[in-house]
């Protein structure tokens, strides 16, 4: 950045010049900056208005809801899937709504597993959200398999970042069944590459599944051309969806006619799930591995949400994304300076980060806190990191420019040192 650029007049220009710009207006965003989309993206009228819409359809059809809505609650699950069908790139068949991430890991894993002829092994990595591992080591447990023998983590090398060659050795080094990978690492915002670890999985007959969870939305994916295996995600983060809204998975044609391992009547296929048979006779797509009935209510919001992420196109909300968090990068690298003890703990090619930017300092717990109380609204994560979120859709370089502002602030007053830093809860 030269130096002309970093002030704020500068940001409001690129503001002006922002092809996205209008898109802010359609959100209720709470706070004055909010950066801390990668955990929950605000309220937009779209997604309200489509909650509204069922709400009154709940009121006005009660029962008749599921054959009579706009659209029909029944294939709710299914619809949404074509829906995100393209933001994953991959077929409508392939995509279906339903259950929770963690929950769709469990169904995946396990059905996996059980479909292996080979090594039961899974492998993973150290910087993984924890819930991944926990799900897998349920599934070993479930089987009868020592999660401590059948878990293969691969380990960083700098606390951030997880290097796919080592990725690629450990699948060579402990006979590997299965890789599962996120697509961005929760806390630095490392970028896989997807294409490259599933090409090398199946060279050596290992399966490759990816956790989309904080990329889905702000990063394209082309999950059938590359042959992936199978997905999970949520769509609470970029996609805007509400808090705890429903998930999303995607499974390979290839692998269609499996019998999930959790199932349930809503995986049923559709044509004679009525028909309340004992026995289980999964939907021909992915549309098996739903569970139980489609929480309508958590789901709507999300139908809402696409329309404006269709509208925009998914290519033009990455092109923003990169600019906004080059800019963040930048800035920081600017205005908190070594004498400030910041650095950017996110992969400096834009090529290899997703869409959030991690942030490290020796008080990033009490700086968070800070931030927050002086609304700008962002999280922190163990041990050092402040994640910064310049979520393209709501956010101009005007917020960004002032958050690091901001930052550099309290920094200079001292003003984090009246936080605890040993606070508990939610961030």
């Amino acid at each position: 950045m030269d130096e002309s650029d970093a002030d704020r007049a500068s940001a409001e220009r690129l503001d002006r010049d922002d092809p996205l710009a209008w898109c802010a207006e359609r959100f209720a965003v709470p706070d004055e900056i909010y950066l801390d989309g990668n955990s929950l993206g605000p309220l937009s009228a779209d997604a309200e208005r489509a909650l509204d819409d069922t709400v009154d359809e709940w009121r006005e059809l009660g029962i008749r809801g599921w054959t009579d809505a706009d659209p029909p609650w029944f294939r709710y699950g299914e619809r949404l899937g074509d829906r995100l069908a393209p933001l994953v790139g991959a077929r409508e068949s392939e995509v279906v709504v339903a259950n929770s991430t963690t929950v769709n890991i469990h169904t995946l894993i396990g059905t996996f597993l059980d479909g292996l002829d080979g090594s039961s092994k899974i492998l993973v990595n150290e910087l993984d959200f924890p819930t991944d591992h926990y799900a897998i080591r349920a599934q070993f447990r479930q089987r009868g398999l020592d999660p401590d023998e059948h878990l293969v983590v691969v380990e960083s090398d700098d606390g951030r970042t997880i290097d796919e060659e080592r990725v690629v050795r450990a699948m060579d080094d402990h006979d590997v069944g299965i890789l599962f990978m996120p697509s961005v690492l929760y806390r630095s915002g490392q970028l896989l590459d997807i294409e490259y670890l599933t090409r090398a999985a199946h060279e050596r007959d290992v399966l490759a599944g990816f956790d989309l969870a904080h990329s889905i939305g702000v990063v394209p994916h082309e999950l059938s051309n590359h042959d992936v295996d199978f997905a999970v995600w949520c769509s609470y983060k970029y996609l805007n969806a509400g808090p705890g809204a429903i998930a999303g998975l995607y499974v390979n044609e290839e692998h269609f006619g499996a019998t999930p391992a959790l199932a349930g009547w809503w995986g049923h296929e559709k044509e004679t799930q009525f028909e309340m048979n004992p026995q289980f006779t999964p939907a021909a797509d992915t549309g098996a591995y739903q569970i139980g009935t489609i929480p309508i209510l958590s789901a709507a919001p999300l139908d809402g949400a696409l329309d404006l992420i269709e509208e925009v196109g998914i290519d033009a909300i990455r092109e923003k994304s990169l600019a906004l968090s080059s800019y963040l990068v930048a800035l920081v690298d600017e205005r908190l300076d070594d004498s400030f003890e910041c650095s950017v703990g996110t992969p400096r090619d834009p090529n290899r980060r997703g869409g959030h930017v991690a942030t490290e300092h020796p008080e990033a717990e009490r700086i968070a806190q800070a931030l927050t109380e002086d609304g700008v609204v962002v999280d922190f994560r163990p041990p050092n990191v402040v994640r910064l979120c310049p979520s393209p859709l709501y956010t101009g370089y005007a917020d960004v420019w002032d958050a690091v502002e901001r930052w550099r602030e309290i920094l200079d007053s001292g003003a984090h040192e009246r936080f605890d830093a040993d606070r508990s809860g939610v961030t």
